[in-house]
């Protein structure tokens, strides 16, 4: 009998919202792209905020703003596919995001609805993450999840199925879009792959500095290295390259930062 130390721990509950994605991912025809954006523009910007006046803006939800409003250009990479095979197109985007919470003594993962942030500045996405992220407990997600979680499989899968058939009666706790920003926790290029249970799931890697060319010169830039994902039995090929296109030019030009439309709009 080994003498060797081990310590045994449990699962914290939260967890099973990342083994029930797995699960319900298993069967969806998934197309992959993997990307690198500029976003020198942003975090230049981003930077020379907290330098002036202390506070540090998130480039997660300038991320997420500008997901939105691509979306918003391009509403059918969010549809929903009913249970009678329709496709289900809102024009409110919402977007689930991962906030972490501390389950059992351990940090985790737990999903938040972003609800019509297609609607939103860069300013009110910012502040709604921040006030989850310092309150994670106190949202209303969280009180559903604690009883939710602890339910068999098989009615945690009725009501997921139930949820994506019948979606327009779920608004409110539910979304077709996901983002992940699990591969920012790395240094320099890598890319995050994600098992998608999601009609489109944006997945941020890590970001690197390479050099560019911006006017015909070559200099530094920042790169962010990116996953999305698309379920390819609800999006076409056509619309999909569109809406990347619009997201990638949003990003790169820092759309959103500055004018009618930036973090300071009343």
């Amino acid at each position: 009998m080994s003498d060797e130390e081990f310590q045994v721990v449990s699962i914290p509950v939260q967890r099973r919202f990342s083994l029930d994605a797995g699960r319900m991912g298993r069967n969806r025809h998934i197309v992959f792209g993997l990307a690198e954006i500029d976003v020198t523009v942003a975090r230049r910007f981003i930077r020379g905020h907290e330098a002036a006046t202390g506070e540090k803006l998130s480039f997660t939800a300038y991320i997420v703003y500008c997901l939105a409003k691509a979306i918003d250009r391009h509403k059918e990479v969010h549809a929903y596919r009913n249970w009678r095979g329709q496709l289900v197109i809102f024009q409110a985007v919402n977007i689930v995001i991962m906030v972490e919470v501390t389950a059992g003594g351990r940090r985790v993962p737990s999903p938040y609805v972003l609800k019509a942030a297609n609607r939103k500045t860069f300013r009110q996405i910012h502040d709604e993450i921040r006030a989850i992220q310092s309150k994670p407990q106190a949202r209303e997600e969280q009180r559903f999840t604690g009883w939710f979680l602890r339910l068999p499989w098989p009615l945690r899968r009725m009501f997921y199925w139930t949820v994506q058939r019948f979606p327009q009666h779920f608004r409110d706790m539910n979304s077709s879009v996901l983002v992940t920003a699990v591969g920012m926790f790395s240094r320099g290029a890598s890319w995050a792959i994600t098992k998608p249970s999601h009609t489109l799931t944006l997945a941020l890697g890590g970001i690197a500095e390479k050099p560019g060319v911006v006017d015909g010169r070559i200099e530094v830039r920042e790169y962010l290295h990116l996953t999305l994902s698309v379920d390819h039995d609800i999006v076409d090929g056509a619309p999909i390259a569109r809406f990347g296109r619009d997201f990638a030019t949003f990003v790169e030009e820092g759309y959103g930062l500055a004018g009618q439309d930036g973090p300071y709009q009343e």
